[in-house]
């Protein structure tokens, strides 16, 4: 694995900036590296936009920020084609879509229609606009932040649109100590205006194509059959996983293996990634939709079902 150790500068970089929070961190890492997107969710002022901002400047790589609102339209997002009088024909302005990280800051206050616009750039790394559809830069990552208490003028995203996302994080209030050192930090001016980048988007590229060669053991693979499975047939639970969510878990448990200094995978990475990545997934009854109920019953799944004991290193 040539570029595993850049994954831990990247790391290292954030820490300059986000005290603590070395978990949360870790789960960005591991959407990143994985292909995916990343949904950060929690009230105002736990640090969200600028944990998106510190992984964005770690990075070599074009970078562009949309801050959602109730009267953004899908062409603000995607681009537009609009006529050029100097050259007499018409010219494609393309949208913030076209970059390789996306902060797409309180996604959840732009209109379902806006919201949509963003599907096919999620799922299949392209664009179309007035029929033509266009490739977008690679890696493609979108970091979505949204606030769970003010639902006031802000509307909740459907199950197709948070099921694009690889996971779902809530950042938490630091410690006491973490508190301390975080006032220390910023007493004279944000650390994030220091941060240089460690880390290029070729790079990025390169350790995505290393994770895909991280080594799961069949056993594995039924384990997290068996866990999906499963909560599909408990109570309170509409609809369960979906198979793109036991292949989101297939890329992410291989991502945080690599993360780790491993090259195959073990039970504890599942355990440890099946809320962040299948607690969104599921569809509770009404009644039950609260996102903790999501939790519970991810974490009682895994309690549930028996884990499989091999040698999992190939």
């Amino acid at each position: 694995m040539v570029n595993q150790e850049k994954a831990k500068l990247i790391l290292e970089n954030v820490k300059k900036v986000i005290v603590g929070k070395e978990d949360v961190s870790k789960l960005v890492m591991t959407a990143i590296l994985a292909g995916g997107h990343v949904l950060l969710e929690d009230v105002p002022g736990t640090g969200k936009t600028v944990m998106a901002r510190t992984f964005a400047k770690s990075i070599d790589s074009e970078f562009s920020r949309i801050q959602f609102t109730p009267d953004l339209l899908p062409s603000d997002v995607t681009g537009i084609h609009f006529y050029n009088q100097k050259e007499s024909e018409f010219v494609l302005r393309k949208g913030p879509v076209f970059a390789n990280v996306l902060l797409a800051d309180e996604i959840n206050r732009a209109t379902p229609r806006t919201q949509s616009a963003l599907l096919e750039c999620m799922e299949e790394h392209q664009v179309t606009i007035d029929g033509e559809t266009l490739a977008l830069k690679e890696p493609f990552v979108v970091i979505a932040t949204e606030n769970p208490v003010e639902t006031t003028g802000t509307y909740p995203l459907p199950e197709a649109q948070l099921d694009r996302f690889l996971m779902k994080v809530s950042v938490g209030y630091p410690e006491k100590s973490e508190e301390i050192t975080m006032i220390e930090r910023f007493l004279d001016e944000s650390p994030l205006s220091a941060i240089e980048p460690v880390c290029t988007g070729e790079e990025i590229a390169a350790m995505q194509k290393e994770v895909k060669s991280v080594y799961i053991h069949p056993s594995l693979m039924e384990y997290i059959v068996n866990l999906v499975h499963s909560t599909r047939t408990q109570n309170g639970v509409m609809a369960g996983v979906s198979p793109r969510g036991t292949l989101k878990m297939i890329n992410a448990v291989r991502a945080y293996a690599y993360i780790e200094g491993r090259t195959y995978v073990v039970p504890e990475d599942i355990s440890t990634l099946a809320v962040p990545v299948w607690a969104h997934r599921i569809v509770l009854e009404l009644g039950l939709t609260r996102g903790d109920n999501r939790e519970r019953i991810i974490e009682n799944v895994i309690s549930e079902v028996e884990v499989p004991t091999e040698d999992w290193n190939k």
